[in-house]
């Protein structure tokens, strides 16, 4: 019988997200929580704050190296217009592969999404191709920026003030998209097939380490992989019929292989073991670097569950 405590519990853990479960390439199901409206638009003000301090420092260098070269040189005067152009150019560069080097290399998380702690993630539960990154984040050109600059460019009578309704109205729409469906998506995720989720805030599971380890892992290898796909091997892990998969266990343990650079393979019979013992490694490593907030006594050997109050 399920104790009051525990339907607390569940009532507040309930109340930040909306549940959704997806079904990954290893046929485990996951339970996932879809990020909500606030917390997508913490992590992009932190990132825009990011990218507006690395511009402004981009376009104040640019314009003194211009000016110190112009009186070095004793150039004839140069289009200010043309100047400016460029710099604004490269400030927008800047925004595009900031969001896409971050995605691209951190696993689906800019500076903004690791401090809220949210990721971005393939809505099928695959791995995240970088095609879907570029798509999600080329859109929000057409979604947000694009048309600021548009109102930014045009004038305040007549048709220009037909044009800047029309684009608030389009800003609008796209602003109240992750309002309006279940997974908070915007139009960017809709077309790329992805979603941001909340990371776990709990400790994964302790019954699962092991106090002694066959194998040993280095931290670049530990990197490579995720809060998101830990989650993933810990479902798979507890599952009662574990060793009733020997299959699905083996291409587990050969996709972390070929994701970590391991080799050879462990053998056949060493399986389960590789796999605690990644767990073991992988969840230290991601506690040491804070990704499940602050590291805590786990609860579950004595068959409690973390209450609400003890959540970061």
């Amino acid at each position: 019988m399920t104790s009051a405590q525990d339907r607390l519990t569940q009532l507040f853990e309930g109340l930040g997200h909306n549940r959704r479960e997806i079904l990954t390439p290893e046929g485990v199901k996951l339970l996932v929580e879809p990020a909500n409206y606030g917390e997508r638009l913490t992590a992009f003000v932190i990132d825009l704050v990011l990218w507006l301090g690395a511009s402004l420092v981009i376009l104040l260098s640019g314009s003194l190296l211009i000016n110190l070269i112009h009186n070095l040189l004793k150039l004839p005067n140069f289009d200010i217009v043309l100047v400016v152009s460029v710099l604004l150019f490269i400030t927008f560069l800047v925004r595009i592969f900031y969001f896409l080097y971050f995605e691209l290399s951190w696993q689906g998380a800019t500076p903004g999404k690791r401090l809220v702690g949210l990721r971005v993630i393939d809505r099928r539960g695959g791995p995240l191709l970088p095609s879907a990154v570029v798509a999600r984040n080329l859109t929000r050109e057409v979604e947000i920026f694009l048309p600021l600059g548009i109102l930014w460019s045009v004038g305040g009578h007549g048709q220009a003030a037909l044009e800047q309704l029309s684009i608030a109205g389009w800003l609008l729409i796209f602003a109240a998209l992750p309002l309006i469906n279940k997974d908070h998506m915007r139009g960017g995720d809709l077309i790329a097939g992805t979603m941001v989720i909340a990371l776990p805030r709990r400790v994964l599971l302790g019954d699962l380490v092991e106090k002694s380890a066959r194998y040993a892992f280095t931290d670049s290898q530990l990197g490579a992989y995720g809060a998101f796909e830990l989650q993933v091997l810990e479902e798979l892990l507890r599952r009662p019929d574990l060793t009733q998969s020997p299959r699905l266990l083996r291409e587990v343990c050969d996709k972390i292989c070929r994701k970590i650079e391991w080799a050879p393979s462990p053998p056949q019979s060493d399986t389960v073991v590789f796999l605690k013992d990644f767990y073991t490694a992988e969840r230290a490593y991601l506690e040491r670097a804070q990704l499940f907030g602050r590291p805590r006594l786990d609860k579950h050997h004595h068959g409690q569950r973390p209450t609400a109050a003890e959540r970061p």
